[in-house]
């Protein structure tokens, strides 16, 4: 059995990791998979791994320390700055030296690389003859630095798989102006599984999910969520997730004094979200940047229609307006508040978009996705 190694950074609560702990498990059936996790940050990894995947884990000592460097910063405290800057640069040249060590002495047939800068130390240091993989996962924003970045990265690898078709055309592109060899392919997300039972849509509960994290945009989600509930009181707002913005999202929410009708679950387990997406009936999305929305693929699995502004370009690849929800453009709060509150008069508009949403979802099952990624690792694999 042939073996494959994904390198991450961490196994922690995120789209990335999960996209790679869904793979690990996908790929387990067919190949020797290893997942090598640069850092360790929790006892146990955030989604659940199969038996037949090995971990390893480079650095369990230390950990990224980037937001209590930029609290000290910020916080004009002068021996914390200090503190937190040595610890930073520990924390970077570690990273490099155990992780360029870990390629070097890598045996595995195929390798797959999620970030960037794992590219370039792929390319320089990997085995020649091992089937060398990049793994995109974030969009551009036509910021030249980035591209020029990731495009450079990609110099020594033979592949690097997109998760959305205009991405691979986008590289294709750079690829062939830079006259790379490294061929470009696009491969989607998956979800681990397609949920038997769907929400009835009939519950008066929104709900939204992730990292809350400047990206993500969950402070803008209160003020829409705001303007909501002065039309509409009866509804609640469901919020799955953690992070740095997290003290920023609560203080607001008391602000507007939403308390009572906006619940912070922080992060939960498969079968908790599980829970209350069958007793959701929106699910809400004011990401500034997305560039696949695994999220949205499964609330689209429950039958839930969903509404995100259209600066999360993954989101422009999954809902089709007006079919299995709304997309919002200019990130308008007005006009995503009066989307929502669409749905939410007409219990048969959502059940119309629900039954496409679910229609949609099961083109992202593991059984879909694998085939793909599979017809690609045979190739050299």
């Amino acid at each position: 059995m042939k073996k494959v190694s994904i390198l991450a950074l961490h196994l922690g609560y995120g789209g990335i990791e999960k996209s790679v702990v869904n793979l690990a498990n996908a790929l387990c059936h067919d190949y020797k998979v290893e997942i090598i996790s640069t850092y360790r940050l929790d006892e146990k990894p955030a989604f659940s791994i199969h038996s037949n995947v090995s971990v390893k884990y480079l650095i369990e000592k230390y950990k990224p320390n980037r937001e209590e460097w930029k609290r000290s910063l910020k916080k004009i405290r002068p021996f914390t700055f200090i503190r937190e800057s040595y610890k930073a640069i520990v924390v970077l040249l570690l990273r490099r030296r155990k992780t360029v060590m870990a390629i070097k002495e890598n045996d595995s047939d195929i390798i797959i690389s999620t970030r960037a800068l794992f590219n370039r130390w792929l390319g320089e240091y990997g085995n020649k003859k091992s089937y060398r993989i990049g793994w995109e996962h974030n969009h551009h924003h036509q910021d030249e630095k980035y591209i020029k970045t990731l495009v450079s990265s990609c110099e020594r690898l033979d592949k690097l798989v997109v998760v959305s078709d205009s991405l691979r055309s986008f590289y294709k592109k750079e690829f062939r102006r830079k006259g790379l060899k490294c061929k470009c392919v696009y491969i989607p997300n998956m979800i681990d599984r397609l949920p038997e039972e769907t929400s009835s849509l009939k519950e008066h509960n929104l709900v939204s999910i992730g990292r809350f994290s400047r990206e993500k945009g969950f402070v803008d989600l209160i003020e829409v969520f705001h303007l909501i509930h002065e039309k509409n009181p009866d509804w609640k707002l469901h919020l799955i997730g953690d992070g740095a913005e997290k003290n920023k999202i609560v203080d607001l929410i008391y602000q507007y004094h939403l308390n009572e009708s906006v619940e912070v679950h922080g992060y939960l387990s498969r079968e908790q979200i599980d829970e209350i997406l069958l007793q959701s009936s929106i699910y809400l999305m004011t990401s500034y940047t997305e560039s696949f929305g695994i999220v949205l693929i499964e609330a689209m699995s429950h039958g839930i229609p969903c509404v995100a502004f259209s600066s999360a370009e993954g989101a422009n690849d999954l809902i089709a307006n007006e079919q299995n929800g709304y997309l919002v453009e200019e990130r308008d709060f007005e006009k995503m508040a009066t989307r929502v509150l669409e749905l939410m008069k007409s219990e048969t508009k959502r059940k119309k978009m629900g039954k496409e949403a679910r229609k949609l979802s099961t083109r992202y099952t593991e059984e879909q996705v694998t085939g793909e990624w599979l017809k690609l690792l045979k190739k050299r694999g």
